[in-house]
C-alpha cells in the first residue's frame, strides 16, 4: 500500500454485529474471509482510504458472563434481545487473536488483502489500559497488573475482583478504570509502568501492525505518566523516564513505517498525544461544539493552528457516542456532516450513519434491530463524499474566512466560512448549523487572485449556478442568504 492519505476517511464496523446482518441477508453464514464481492465494492465506492473493524479480538467468558447479568439494560437497544446475542464487551479482550466466530487470523488476512485490492487500508482496535478479567496474564504474570489487597476489596469492591494465580495464590486485581469514574467490572488494570508488562505490550502491538495498517488506541491518555500516577496513587511505584507511547511507537514504526496510530484523547490532551508521535488523535471538542450547537465555539476552535488541525479525526458520531440522526436530527446531520468531510484532517464515518440509523448500540452485543434506511440522506451523504475525492482536499491550502454583516441583524454569527484552493482552482464552503435563514458576507481578500475576474459558482451539493462579479467580491464581499441548515460548497468557474 502507498502511505496514508493527509485527509484519509475512515470507515467502523462493528464487526461482529456487520457480519451477523451480512449472514441474514445472504442466509449463508458471513465470515471475515467471504464476505461478498459486492459489500466490499460498495464500501470502496463511498471513497473511503480505510475500514475500521472495530471488535476483532477473542471475547472474554468472564466479560460475558459480566454482560448476562446487564441484559435488561440492552433491551432497549434490541427489544428482542436472546442470551445468544450477548456475547461480551468488546473492550474486555481475553486474548489480541482474531476471534474464530469472525473467522480467525486466516480470515482477517483474507479480508486485509481483498481491502488492499481495493485501495482499502485496514484499522484495528488497541486497548492499551487493560484487559479482561479472565486474561492469561491474570495465571501466568500478575505482576503485569494492577494489585491491590484484601482490605481494598473490602473498601472498593467496584475497583478491585479477587482471582487466582498460576500457583492458586489469591490474588486482588484492579479493575481498569479512569481517575473519574468507578472500574470497568469485566476489566484488569495493566500496570504500565512495569518494564515487563511494557514489553509484552509492545510485542502485542507489533503482532497487530503485522496483520493491519494503523491502530486505534482506545483512552490512549490514561497511559500518560502523570495521569496513571493521579490515577494509581499509592499503588504504583515512581513512574518511568520515558512515556509509554514515546517508548514503543518509533519501535512500532521502525518495523512497519507506514503504519498509522490513531488515539483516542479526551481532556484536551490531544496536542501531547501528538507529541508523543500519534500520527491522528480525536477531535472531541469539535463534536461536543456541533453537538451543543455553539456556532461561535465552533468557529474559534477552527483558529487552531493548520499542522494541529490536519492531525485531528472529525466525526459526529462513533461506536461511543449517540448516533448522529438521533443527536443532531436529519436536517442538522447534514451541515455537521459537511463541515467534519471537508475540514482539514481525517474523517470519521460510523456504519450506518449514512442511512440514518438512531439505534446506539451496546459493544456487549452481537444483533443490531432493523431500521429501515433513509434513501435522501445517503444520496446526500455520497454527494458529498464524493465531492471531497477531489484533490484540492488532500493537497490543497484550508482557510478560515471571515463572515460579515450584510443586512440589519446578525444572523452572519450563524455561518461558518472556509474555503480551499489548489493550482488555480477554489472550493468554499458556507454553513449555516442554526435554525434561522442566515446572510452574510464572505471576505475573501486571502484569494486576490478572485477580485480581477467574474466567476460562475457552480453549488456542487445543490445543482446551482451563480455568476458574480470579482469587483463587487472584492469591494463588500460574496453575499450568501442561506437557508436554515444549509450548506454551499462553490466551486469557483472563471466566465
Amino acid at each position: 500500500m502507498t502511505p496514508w492519505p493527509l485527509k484519509p476517511f475512515i470507515y467502523e464496523i462493528n464487526t461482529w454485529v456487520w457480519l451477523d446482518s451480512l449472514s441474514r441477508d445472504y442466509n449463508w453464514p458471513v465470515t471475515l474471509e467471504n464476505v461478498p464481492d459486492k459489500i466490499l465494492d460498495e464500501l470502496a465506492g463511498y471513497g473511503m482510504d480505510a475500514i475500521w473493524l472495530m471488535g476483532v479480538w477473542t471475547r472474554s467468558a468472564a466479560a460475558r458472563a459480566s454482560a448476562l447479568k446487564y441484559a435488561a439494560q440492552y433491551k432497549p437497544a434490541l427489544p428482542d434481545l436472546t442470551y445468544d446475542d450477548i456475547i461480551g464487551s468488546a473492550y474486555a479482550i481475553g486474548s489480541y487473536q482474531v476471534d474464530e466466530n469472525l473467522g480467525g487470523r486466516r480470515g482477517l488476512a483474507a479480508f486485509r488483502k481483498r481491502l488492499h485490492e481495493r485501495g482499502l487500508r485496514l484499522v484495528l482496535d488497541y486497548v492499551p489500559n487493560h484487559v479482561a478479567c479472565d486474561h492469561a496474564w491474570v495465571r501466568t504474570h500478575p505482576d503485569y497488573l494492577l494489585l491491590g489487597t484484601p482490605r481494598d476489596m473490602e473498601k472498593q469492591p467496584n475497583n478491585f475482583f479477587s482471582a487466582r494465580d498460576a500457583t492458586g495464590r489469591t490474588i486482588i486485581v484492579a479493575h481498569g478504570r479512569d481517575p473519574y469514574f468507578p472500574g470497568w467490572v469485566d476489566t484488569a488494570q495493566i500496570n504500565v509502568f512495569h518494564p515487563g508488562a511494557r514489553q509484552a505490550m509492545l510485542s502485542t502491538l507489533l503482532d497487530i501492525a503485522d496483520q493491519c495498517d494503523g491502530v486505534r488506541c482506545d483512552m490512549a491518555m490514561l497511559l500518560v505518566n502523570h495521569i496513571f500516577a493521579r490515577t494509581w496513587q499509592n499503588y504504583v511505584s515512581a513512574a518511568p523516564t520515558r512515556e509509554f507511547w514515546e517508548e514503543v511507537i518509533p519501535q512500532v514504526k521502525e518495523a512497519f513505517p507506514d503504519f498509522c496510530f490513531i488515539a483516542e484523547v479526551y481532556w484536551d490532551m490531544e496536542a501531547r498525544l501528538l507529541q508523543m508521535g500519534f500520527d491522528f488523535t480525536y477531535d472531541k471538542r469539535l463534536y461536543d461544539r456541533i453537538i451543543d450547537g455553539k456556532i461561535k465555539d465552533l468557529r474559534d476552535h477552527l483558529t487552531a493552528v493548520l499542522p494541529f488541525q490536519r492531525q485531528q479525526v472529525r466525526f459526529i458520531e462513533n461506536h461511543d457516542e449517540q448516533r448522529a440522526a438521533e443527536a443532531l436530527g436529519l436536517q442538522r446531520q447534514r451541515p455537521a456532516t459537511a463541515l467534519i468531510c471537508t475540514l482539514p484532517g481525517a474523517t470519521l464515518i460510523h456504519d450506518g450513519q449514512l442511512v440514518g440509523r438512531r439505534v446506539k448500540l451496546p459493544v456487549q452485543i452481537g444483533r443490531q434491530p432493523y431500521e429501515p434506511p433513509n434513501a435522501d440522506l445517503k444520496a446526500f451523504h455520497l454527494k458529498v463524499l464524493a465531492e471531497t475525492r477531489h484533490p484540492i482536499y488532500q493537497h490543497g491550502e484550508w482557510r478560515l474566512l471571515p463572515v460579515t454583516k450584510a443586512k440589519d441583524n446578525h444572523t452572519h454569527e450563524n455561518l461558518i466560512a472556509y474555503g480551499w484552493r489548489h493550482e488555480g482552482d477554489h472550493r468554499l464552503i458556507v454553513i449555516n448549523l442554526s435554525d434561522h435563514q442566515s446572510q452574510g458576507h464572505i471576505n475573501l481578500a486571502a484569494w486576490p487572485e478572485i477580485a480581477p475576474a467574474n466567476w460562475h459558482l457552480n453549488d456542487v451539493l445543490n445543482g446551482g449556478r451563480f455568476l458574480r462579479k470579482g469587483e463587487l467580491i472584492e469591494n463588500v464581499g460574496l453575499y450568501i442568504d442561506l437557508w436554515p441548515y444549509g450548506v454551499h460548497i462553490f466551486h469557483f468557474e472563471p466566465t
